[in-house]
């Protein structure tokens, strides 16, 4: 594929990336077997992210300080409609997501039309770490519930989404809360959410996720997107 589906739909990949001079050039050669229009936002690495990314043949993009990664999803989704994109796909810098799962989303997506398609580690989690399985269960059967649907692996950053109709995130939701946050924000809007399955891999790379603080982080958000509908929903009463 060259950033081009049968059907003439233009994609990109966009990899968020922060501190991974060790592993981007890897991942960003290996995608670009299945997508040759690889986006890297370097989000305020203080190592040589940005030149292995280059290297590898992606374009990069650079904020000055770590902002998280829900703002480099953001700044890579600006640079996909800026420069005419369908849709994006989504993808970790550190390895763990494997590019032969590409195909995948993007024949579901031909298939289905789905705004917002989902990489299911869960239905074979062989090797993930039970501390982030256990994790990643409770969030997901915690978001489902508030979504009044069942998402299997909402915790998962391997993703597909359309550049038409991309929700704004709220500024507060930009570290891997965003990933539940924007999850919401479709449901809200009645938006139909797919999933394929993906592959796990884990090597021996540090997980930038903090089990504890993260699942705080994500709690916060949920009170804090409800407060926001509460809001929302007086306005459109008034």
């Amino acid at each position: 594929m060259n950033g081009e589906t049968r059907n003439g739909s233009r994609f990109c990949v966009i990899v968020p990336a922060y501190q991974e001079e060790a592993r981007v050039g890897a991942a960003v050669g290996g995608i670009r077997a299945y997508c040759r229009d690889v986006v890297v936002v370097d989000d305020g690495s203080a190592d040589r992210t940005a030149a292995e990314a280059d290297r590898a043949g992606a374009v990069v993009l650079k904020h000055a300080v770590n902002q998280g990664k829900g703002a480099a999803i953001a700044t890579g989704m600006a640079y996909a409609l800026e420069h005419g994109y369908e849709f994006v796909v989504a993808m970790d810098g550190d390895g763990q997501h494997a590019p032969e799962d590409i195909p995948a989303f993007v024949e579901a997506y031909a298939r289905t039309g789905d705004p917002v398609i989902l990489g299911n580690r869960m239905a074979d989690p062989r090797g993930m770490p039970l501390v982030r399985r256990l994790t990643n269960r409770f969030m997901s059967w915690l978001l489902s519930r508030r979504m009044g649907r069942r998402v299997p692996d909402t915790q998962c950053g391997f993703r597909l989404y359309r550049c038409e109709g991309f929700p704004a995130v709220p500024d507060a939701s930009r570290r891997f809360d965003y990933d539940s946050e924007i999850l919401l924000l479709y449901a809200e809007a009645g938006a139909r959410i797919g999933a394929v399955p993906v592959r796990v891999i884990y090597g021996d790379e540090k997980s930038k996720i903090c089990p504890v603080k993260d699942t705080l982080r994500f709690i916060r958000m949920l009170r804090r997107h409800q407060r926001a509908r509460r809001v929302r929903a007086g306005k459109g009463k008034a």
